[in-house]
């Protein structure tokens, strides 16, 4: 399961650090894909493959659920990482997510999540708000 909050750097050469706890589980191989929040969706292989079997039983004769797997899998991305435990970010990527030299990788138990450092700090910010102010979401959960 991934866990926890990693902040990195993207270098110049648009070159991304993954930390080793989440390379352990990611393997060699992995999926980056656009993400909902305007953030990247990090997938290992065996992750990915039990999504995509999902997506691929969406009816496509709903257009919500087209919409959904072209922007899913137009922005999909093969990573592998290099002998330092990096990746390469393409620029569509990075431009979606507005990835530009902070940025944090949060574990979210099947994936992992790229978010701009500043968006990810907005985020939480509201997040915490709401929870603080009404737990009434986490009861409807069961939790």
């Amino acid at each position: 399961m991934f866990m926890g909050e990693y902040f990195h750097t993207i270098d110049e050469k648009s070159r991304l650090i993954i930390p080793a706890k989440f390379r352990d589980m990611l393997g060699t191989h992995f999926i980056v894909t656009k993400g909902l929040d305007h953030c990247l969706f990090v997938y290992p292989m065996s992750e990915w493959q039990v999504l995509e079997e999902k997506l691929r039983a969406l009816p496509f004769t709903q257009p919500e659920a087209r919409a959904f797997v072209r922007f899913f899998f137009s922005g999909a991305n093969e990573c592998e990482l290099d002998k330092q435990g990096r990746i390469l970010v393409s620029a569509s990527l990075r431009e979606y997510a507005q990835l530009e030299k902070e940025v944090v990788l949060v574990g979210v138990a099947s994936r992992v999540e790229i978010w701009n450092r500043n968006l990810w700090a907005d985020y939480t910010e509201q997040a915490g708000a709401e929870y603080a102010g009404s737990g009434s979401a986490l009861v409807n959960l069961g939790i």
